[in-house]
């Protein structure tokens, strides 16, 4: 037995002992009625409004004497409502929804039949939900995911320039000189002007190359990298601008594109541009003024969009006095020069460049070796000749080699300790180069961490060791 029905025996139960009389429970009924905070509209079979209640006309603006006594066929005429739910009910002898719109106001209506004993309707019953509310928290979570598709969209973004920073690893910019080179670069990079990076053997040119390649409007077409003095004079030609079948002896049989044709879009990168024949300077010259290459054996000219980098240890401008280096094409490249200091030159970068190809190669070879406070001051006084090259190079060696845990003085190679190359450092300076890279470290894992223990097991060391040096080195804990 349902509790509608014990409901409605109880109510029975009580008319017989006349607890209750039918006034009483049409007393209740109507108040029961009336208290609905839906609205409740009752129509006849004939679709005629007999009752309606006060949330109606508080949900809808209209008056019951507007409803009682018309047919709904009416009421939709008058343009009371847009359509009448009671009318379909009628029609379709089963329950009906719509979105029904009464003076303006968008309602969800619901129309139920209420049939007698021997299946005719005798009344509809409608109820009225006001879903304006809904429209507008509709609208505002259409804003909302507008809102969220714009922060999706710049959060992309922003993981894209992260990709580009972890693309261009080892990038480790403090000294006012490199930051002045990097600024730069990315000035340039949004431009197609030729580039011609000059500097040192291992000063990092190539990584200025990526830094503007990955900043430019090229970033998602190829980068073609192309060591001019790494391939025989003979060959440097069919290399760079291809060849048709049947070029010379030994060709592909289908011919080859070459790397111009592969930058295609993106930007080529003539390294140790200086090593180039005078000959082949003379085509490439033309290539850069008339945007377009001739394949070895070929007899058409094929279009080119290429940026053209290239870069240099050499002199060019006493090359070109001693007529080693065509002058014409020197002014094409030298559109804007950029020159790489010496390691020596940025003794800042030092230090923090030791720690990073010290982290990345314990990280590869899955070591944990450190520093020693002396080894580091003897780095700073080093003239470091072959640049970030040979300091990449000697730290993942003392990484390896050394047997103990820590690298200190006795490891370094004989030609080091020898003194040659090595200038004593300030006095007090190691002190505050360690303590300004461990700020820096600090601070960064701090960022991806957000706790202090979380950031202490990323160090290496006890929560309460770093929240001491934390304070130490005046930073928040």
């Amino acid at each position: 037995m349902t509790n509608q029905s014990i409901n409605l025996d109880y109510l029975s139960e009580c008319m017989k002992l006349d607890q209750i009389n039918k006034s009483d429970i049409e007393n209740i009924l109507v108040s029961i009625f009336q208290s609905s905070y839906d609205g409740i509209y009752v129509a006849d079979q004939n679709g005629v409004g007999i009752m309606v209640n006060t949330a109606y006309s508080r949900i809808t603006g209209v008056k019951s004497e507007e409803l009682l006594g018309k047919s709904m066929r009416t009421v939709v005429k008058e343009g009371i409502v847009s359509e009448s739910v009671t009318v379909k009910v009628l029609e379709k002898r089963t329950p009906v929804t719509i979105i029904q719109s009464v003076r303006g106001k968008e309602l969800l209506v619901t129309g139920n039949p209420v049939f007698d004993k021997v299946g005719n309707i005798v009344f509809v019953v409608t109820n009225v939900r006001d879903i304006s509310d809904l429209n507008h928290i509709k609208t505002e979570l259409l804003h909302s995911r507008k809102m969220t598709d714009q922060y999706i969209s710049e959060i992309e973004e922003l993981r894209k320039r992260e990709l580009i920073h972890m693309h261009l690893d080892g990038i480790v910019a403090q000294s006012q000189e490199i930051m002045k080179v990097f600024h730069l670069a990315r000035k340039v990079a949004k431009v197609d002007s030729g580039v011609l990076i000059l500097g040192e053997s291992g000063v990092g040119k190539e990584v200025i190359v990526n830094y503007i390649h990955q900043e430019s409007d090229r970033a998602a077409k190829p980068l073609v990298k192309v060591n001019c003095g790494a391939i025989p004079h003979h060959l440097l030609e069919s290399e760079l601008f291809g060849y048709e079948r049947g070029a010379f002896t030994g060709a592909n049989s289908h011919g080859k594109p070459g790397l111009f044709e592969l930058a295609n879009g993106g930007t080529i990168f003539l390294d140790e541009i200086g090593d180039m024949p005078v000959d082949l300077q003379v085509k490439l010259l033309r290539v850069l003024q008339e945007f377009e290459i001739m394949r070895v054996g070929g007899t058409k000219s094929i279009k080119m969009d290429v940026r053209v980098i290239s870069a240099t240890h050499m002199d060019l401008e006493a090359m070109v006095d001693k007529n080693d280096f065509r002058r014409d094409l020197y002014y094409r490249l030298n559109i804007v020069p950029i020159k790489v200091p010496p390691l020596r030159e940025r003794k800042v970068d030092i230090i923090p460049l030791a720690f990073y190809f010290l982290n990345r190669t314990n990280e590869k070879n899955r070591l944990n070796k450190r520093f020693h406070s002396e080894i580091l001051q003897f780095f700073e006084g080093y003239s470091w000749p072959g640049n970030i090259r040979e300091l990449e190079n000697l730290i993942e060696r003392l990484a390896v080699m050394t047997d103990q845990e820590e690298i200190s003085l006795k490891d370094l190679p004989p030609y080091m300790l020898s003194g040659k190359g090595f200038a004593k450092p300030e006095p007090g300076k190691l002190k505050e180069t360690v303590a300004n890279v461990e700020r820096k470290m600090i601070k960064e894992q701090m960022e991806i961490s957000k706790t202090t223990r979380r950031a202490a097991e990323a160090l290496g060391i006890s929560q309460s060791a770093l929240v001491k040096k934390m304070k130490k080195l005046g930073l928040t804990v």
